[in-house]
């Protein structure tokens, strides 16, 4: 299913969230795993550096926004509603936001391993550096549709 066929099938049910749109994305690293985690109800947050948002001019995700997530293919995976945003720095970030992400054993530490590689291969890839005092963007969501 494509992203605009998954759209029109929830607003067909939820008319009301005609007017708000979407944005689609699949997840940086490991694409389908982290879309399955999120399908399955795992994975209820991600995480995204602060600074790539003014590189590119975006705005940070919005609380009641929606989001269709894709697998590696382009493919449609489920529709997330946002409910929850937030800017920490890195060291900051809480055991219970990389529990609510889902990934490999939730734990701190975890998190921190795989969000430090992650944020400094892609910070790099724009002339940047990872720090520990770097803006992270938390964000929470539930699936509304799949």
């Amino acid at each position: 299913m494509t992203e605009k066929e998954m759209w029109d099938a929830y607003i067909h049910l939820h008319p009301d969230a005609a007017s708000s749109g979407y944005e689609a994305w699949s997840y940086g690293d490991a694409p389908d795993d982290l879309a399955r985690l999120t399908v399955d109800g795992i994975k209820t947050a991600t995480a995204s550096a602060w600074a790539i948002y003014g590189m590119a001019n975006e705005p940070l995700p919005q609380v009641g926004g929606y989001s269709v997530i894709l697998w590696e293919d382009g493919s449609a995976a489920c529709i997330v509603k946002t409910t929850k945003v937030y800017v920490r720095p890195f060291q900051e970030v809480s055991a219970e936001q990389a529990y609510r992400e889902g990934e490999g054993d939730r734990s701190l530490a975890y998190w921190r391993e795989v969000h430090k590689a992650f944020f400094s291969r892609e910070l790099e890839a724009v002339g940047m550096e990872f720090r520990e005092d770097m803006g992270v963007v938390c964000e929470e969501f539930e699936v509304v549709f799949k």
